[in-house]
């Protein structure tokens, strides 16, 4: 699956455009590598999302099919980092 469309169904993000900028800013990596808003994801992936002021790291358990409700779409990855930039991480800086 795609991963602008992964992110939309799981509710990360809300919209696939959304998550295609961010891949074309480099904010999107899958396992550590920059990705395009086309690059496939399978389920183990690791995926990081750098945001302005924070970023966030989940693991995928396992890949939607569907968009998937708010109370569901956690059950599908798990989390591994969470939090703001240090000074020397900030891509913007």
């Amino acid at each position: 699956m795609r991963i602008d469309l992964a992110l939309k169904y799981l509710c990360i993000l809300k919209s696939r455009s959304s998550a295609k900028h961010l891949c074309h800013d480099n904010a999107i990596l899958v396992n550590d590598l920059p990705v395009k808003p086309s690059a496939s994801v399978r389920t183990g992936d690791k995926i990081t999302i750098r945001f302005p002021t924070r970023a966030l790291t989940i693991r995928l358990r396992d890949v939607p099919a569907k968009q998937l409700s708010r109370t569901l779409a956690p059950t599908y990855f798990e989390r591994l980092d969470t939090g703001g930039y240090r000074n020397d991480e900030n891509p913007s800086e």
